[in-house]
């Protein structure tokens, strides 16, 4: 069983956990996952590694309330255990040897983005990083992107915090600037990465995205997270989640990332309902 140490709400529906695994501790990298289940039978859902301390024995994730399963886990708190929490899985992010990198983090990606930016500044690479959110009231892990950046830039749609845009109005902004980037690591929702790479691939700028949105089952053999990057099928689970922007066919992960909204719709309303019940 794996006890949670830490559980902390960041913003009204997106909750970090600090969770004792120590195996999967001495072993992780930014960009691998886990999968976790609340319970003995809850829904299997992958979800990145949002940090580690391999010192402590510690494995952090940040979710976002959006279905059952997510609500199952949130039930829990400090002090309870999951029934599974199994990893590291998936190929651990590139980094190595990249000079200066801009690292750009949408939404709740920022949990992906950020350990990644944590490790470039770890081996010595100048970060800018780029963080956007649709106002104030959503931002997340603002001190820590600030303590691994040598330059950063905060994002809101509505400009209630930091600059009013997107983060590509940011991104082009730093280009323009004269900063040679080796490479430009984008992690969030797809639209957004989308338009990230349709952006650097005019400054002919190489583009790292990760497609943890689209896994589901986190081993290949559900096929909901296939995607097509430079005419070949890949699965996002087992041959990622990091891929080449370039190359990845966001149209067609855009329609297979919104085929469980009406599923998990349900399975977040029927949840609800059955904390009605205990609540009676």
């Amino acid at each position: 069983m794996f006890r949670i140490v830490k559980k902390q709400e960041l913003n009204p529906t997106v909750t970090k956990m600090v969770i004792e695994a120590p195996l999967i501790a001495r072993k992780a990298e930014p960009g691998q996952f886990i999968i976790f289940r609340a319970t003995e039978d809850g829904e299997r859902v992958p979800l990145t590694i949002a940090d580690y301390d391999r010192e402590a024995g510690t494995v952090t994730i940040i979710y976002q309330i959006v279905g059952g399963a997510t609500m199952e886990l949130n039930r829990l708190n400090e002090g309870d255990c999951l029934h599974d929490f199994v990893g590291p899985l998936g190929t651990p992010s590139h980094v190595e040897g990249l000079k200066k990198v801009a690292v750009v983090g949408g939404g709740v990606g920022c949990a992906i983005a950020y350990p990644i930016a944590k490790k470039l500044h770890e081996l010595g690479a100048e970060v800018h990083a780029i963080v956007g959110f649709r106002n104030r009231d959503l931002v997340i892990l603002e001190d820590e992107f600030k303590a691994v950046s040598n330059r950063m830039k905060m994002m809101t749609d509505d400009g209630s915090y930091g600059e009013k845009g997107l983060v590509t109005n940011a991104l082009e902004q730093l280009i323009k600037e004269g900063n040679q980037y080796d490479e430009v690591i984008a992690i969030g929702p797809l639209v957004m990465m989308k338009f990230v790479c349709k952006l650097t691939k005019e400054y002919d700028i190489k583009t790292i995205v990760s497609m943890n949105p689209i896994m589901i089952d986190g081993t290949g053999m559900c096929g909901g997270c296939r995607l097509t990057v430079g005419g070949e099928t890949k699965f996002a689970c087992v041959d990622g989640p990091d891929f080449d922007g370039h190359l990845v066919d966001f149209d067609e992960a855009l329609h297979r990332g919104s085929m469980y909204r009406e599923f998990e719709q349900h399975a977040r309303e029927a949840e609800c309902e059955l904390l009605k019940k205990e609540v009676r």
